[in-house]
């Protein structure tokens, strides 16, 4: 009977690493070289709390010595991480899926200055489950829906409904009004990575993304839309709007890039993943699942 697999090892913030040719005399000291952002300090603080652990879920010493090819986990903190002041709704648990309502400036998964505080982390900790993996992403700076796989066993099933468009996806957006254009009015363009990296931009070209776009409250200077992706390109809702002239109330990377500030919790971007509807691949039954959220 094969052993179990370590908790750490289905730990989405458990990063591995195998250990090159080094003359280091310690695994610390290899660690050390190898992540010079990382101090000294850093490293053993983290050791000394059991978050570095060898290939068999060991915790290491600051003493164990460095081996060429040695498997080693550690966990990914950031010092001083700063709390987001607001609170996911689990919509919905079962044994396959889990839905969740995100809140605005709350990332999908740890990045940059993000660990714990990322949406993953609660849900782990807040389910006890440490298999939950997103099916898809939004933005950091969208709030909605997001549907997580609960179970290993079912997840390609479910990857498969984004994989091969068979999920429905609306979002709604606070925008400009767009008088003179005829609606539904489907964006079709060419996106690709713009400057800097983490910017996107249209090109000439084979279209790679398309958005169905329609008003649903007009009223003033500014309208309320419902956004239908059908391609998931990076920011690509953000990036249609801007490009018909109506970028998304609260967007600071489109049309162009605001000066870099600590984000403004009063006035979040304008974008809300509303809702996603599909036939469940398991059961073959209907569902479809809505954000409570609003702006």
């Amino acid at each position: 009977m094969s052993p179990p697999i370590p908790s750490f090892a289905r730990d989405p913030d458990a990063s591995t690493v195998h250990l090159p040719a080094g003359a280091w005399s310690t695994v610390l000291d290899g660690l050390c070289a190898q992540f010079a952002a990382i101090n000294r300090a850093q490293w053993l603080d983290r050791i000394a709390r059991g978050r570095v652990l060898d290939g068999q879920g060991v915790a290491i010493t600051a003493h164990t010595p460095y081996r060429e090819g040695l498997r080693i986990h550690y966990y990914r903190e950031v010092v001083d991480e700063l709390p987001i002041p607001f609170v996911e709704t689990v919509l919905h648990v079962d044994e396959h899926l889990v839905v969740a309502d995100k809140p605005h400036f709350l990332p999908v998964t740890p990045a940059g200055s993000f660990v714990e505080q990322s949406l993953l982390r609660r849900l782990i900790r807040r389910l006890d489950n440490p298999d939950l993996v997103p099916l898809h992403r939004i933005d950091r700076l969208t709030a909605g829906l997001v549907l997580f796989s609960a179970n290993p066993a079912s997840r390609a099933a479910y990857q498969a409904l984004f994989r091969e468009r068979r999920i429905d996806k609306r979002y709604e957006a606070w925008a400009p009004a767009l008088p003179v254009l005829a609606f539904p009015l489907l964006h079709r363009s060419r996106i690709v990575a713009g400057e800097p990296f983490f910017r996107m931009q249209e090109i000439d070209g084979e279209p790679n993304s398309e958005t169905r776009i329609e008003p649903i409250e007009r009223g003033g200077d500014i309208w309320r839309y419902a956004l239908h992706p059908v391609t998931g390109r990076k920011h690509q809702l953000r990036v249609h709007m801007a490009a018909l002239g109506a970028p998304i109330v609260g967007d600071t990377l489109y049309p162009t890039l605001a000066e870099k500030a600590d984000d403004d919790y009063q006035h979040p971007l304008k974008l809300l993943a509303h809702s996603l509807a599909f036939v469940d691949p398991l059961s073959g039954e209907p569902r479809r699942f809505e954000s409570r959220l609003g702006f």
